[in-house]
């Protein structure tokens, strides 16, 4: 574990709700929060606040916005595309078998299955265009 993330832990143990569980994120009354509470109270709150929304009708006819994801599953798929994006882009550029050992997937193939579409393709026709010219050089 970093320590930036050590240190926030503690300075949050010493201000969360106490209760009989000792639990790291208790609701307010130190008890397991509900499911369904952490996702209407802190999934969707926070993906209106980033945009992530899509727009549905409200309730004066007007067009209003709602969380995009309604899981937190979304929050797995997220991270699987954090790790497989360029670093230029942002992401972390790791290679499939580091994706599927982060991930715990079984197989490599169900990595790819789920997430090859997220992997840079490889444009390799440049590449060939200089090896054919390089072979027709040489051969002609």
């Amino acid at each position: 574990m970093l320590p930036l993330v050590a240190n926030a832990l503690k300075e949050w143990k010493l201000q969360c709700p106490k209760g009989h569980l000792g639990l790291a994120f208790p609701n307010r009354k130190g008890s397991i929060e509900s499911h369904n509470a952490i996702v209407t109270h802190g999934l969707w709150p926070a993906q209106v606040a980033a945009g992530v929304t899509v727009e549905v009708p409200g309730k004066d006819g007007k067009p209003a916005v709602k969380a995009k994801y309604t899981g937190l599953h979304a929050l797995r798929h997220f991270y699987a595309s954090w790790c497989i994006n360029r670093r230029v882009d942002g992401g972390l550029e790791l290679p499939p078998k580091d994706v599927q050992y982060r991930l715990g997937h079984s197989s490599i193939g169900m990595t790819m299955d789920v997430y090859g579409h997220l992997f840079p393709k490889a444009d390799s026709r440049a590449e060939m265009e200089a090896a054919e010219r390089a072979f027709l050089q040489t051969t002609g």
